[in-house]
């Protein structure tokens, strides 16, 4: 009996510290009277709790505060600097990899374009980009205290990467070939997901309960938070949208359907589309994305109708989308949100003419604000409340 007991006991401690912590994080500057009043929890708890926060580096005390009659109390803040964590985005022809603190702000970021890599070739580059960041991290009582990478596949609920067809990966342990070399927790996230996380902390979709997170890359995927909630479905695999067929006839995807969402609306769908057009890539080099919007911004007609066309495969998937989940918010991220200048008007015009009546009430269209960084962010985040969750735990 009294093992469940101390076992209630700590339980109850870890919860109040997190409310104690949370609370900080999200309304600094507070002092100890004010957590009391915000969490419910008497003073002496709040103040025993604070001193262990400070002990451990997670919070620090400021000048003092305005007072309401008597002494001026002593104000607490969130030491966001405490640690940092990396945040690695695995596209099929780039990776992100940004350093931020405990707070997701950017201390530094790595962008490097990639083309048929091996895996073996990736993990080197990853090794060499995850040592660049610690080396110019600055110093920290905890220093990086966790790294999260985003893969445009399917990961198990133990991070395994069970398939991620664009990169030809297939039942891959990236997370424990991480974790030997650094010795530092690991998060491998579905990229989409991380993305629709990311915008919910950081960027459009902060003030939305149900948001569908599009990500537009190479190939698609979706991330879905309903009820202010990540949605991962039954075994942490949902938001594979991207391989819904759009056309029986079409042509076999590497995911081995017919006719999948993201043969007709992604990066990869683009660029084969504006080749068959005859626009022509620049100085014998493949045709990038980059090519098709300084061309759009030169008002070349043929790139305009490319654009226009893709954006009306864009909402094929899209109406799907709105009609099963009746979503808030609906977010275009990642590479093709470049393309906003051009796509924007006309995905509102089309969904408000496809998508249930209904349905398309209230419904909010937006392009990512944090642009390609969303999945790097998300996982960063991911890695970041991972290590204060662990570190309430063990004290």
């Amino acid at each position: 009996m009294k093992m469940i007991q101390t076992f209630n006991q700590h339980v109850v401690k870890k919860r109040n510290k997190a409310l104690v912590l949370d609370s900080i994080k999200e309304s600094a500057p507070l002092s100890r009277a004010d957590i009391a009043s915000q969490t419910g929890l008497n003073k002496g708890t709040v103040s025993s709790l604070v001193n262990e926060l400070l002990e451990e580096h997670l919070i620090l005390e400021s000048g003092p505060g305005v007072s309401s009659g008597g002494r001026r109390p002593v104000m607490l803040l969130f030491n966001q600097s405490a640690g940092y964590s990396i945040g690695i985005d695995i596209g099929v022809n780039y990776i992100l990899a940004i350093l931020t603190d405990l707070q997701g702000t950017i201390c530094e970021e790595k962008l490097i374009k990639v083309k048929n890599l091996t895996f073996s070739q990736t993990t080197e580059l990853l090794f060499s980009i995850i040592d660049d960041l610690k080396s110019v991290m600055p110093p920290s009582p905890y220093g990086v205290v966790g790294i999260g990478i985003g893969v445009p596949g399917t990961v198990s609920m133990t991070g395994e990467v069970l398939m991620a067809p664009n990169l030809h990966w297939k039942d891959i342990d990236l997370k424990s070939l991480i974790e030997e070399k650094y010795k530092i927790p690991v998060k491998i996230k579905n990229e989409a997901n991380a993305g629709a996380y990311g915008e919910k902390k950081f960027g459009a979709g902060k003030e939305c309960s149900d948001i569908v997170y599009v990500s537009c890359g190479i190939g698609i995927g979706v991330g879905l938070i309903l009820n202010e909630k990540l949605y991962k479905g039954h075994n942490g695999l949902s938001g594979e949208l991207g391989h819904m067929t759009i056309n029986f006839e079409g042509p076999v995807c590497k995911c081995g359907n017919k006719g999948c969402w993201e043969l007709y609306a992604s990066e990869q769908a683009l660029i084969q589309l504006a080749l068959k057009k005859g626009i022509t890539p620049e100085n014998g080099n493949e045709l990038t994305l980059e090519q098709i919007v300084r061309l759009a911004e030169a008002g070349d007609e043929e790139v305009l109708q490319v654009i226009e066309e893709v954006g009306k495969n864009l909402v094929t998937g899209l109406n799907n989308i709105i009609n099963t989940f009746n979503p808030e918010q609906i977010i275009l991220g990642n590479r093709l949100a470049v393309l906003q200048k051009w796509l924007k008007e006309p995905l509102k015009k089309h969904v408000g003419e496809y998508a249930l009546a209904t349905h398309k009430k209230d419904l909010q269209l937006h392009f990512s604000k944090l642009e390609k960084r969303s999945a790097a962010l998300g996982v960063a985040a991911f890695a970041a409340e991972n290590f204060l969750s662990v570190n309430l735990e063990e004290n």
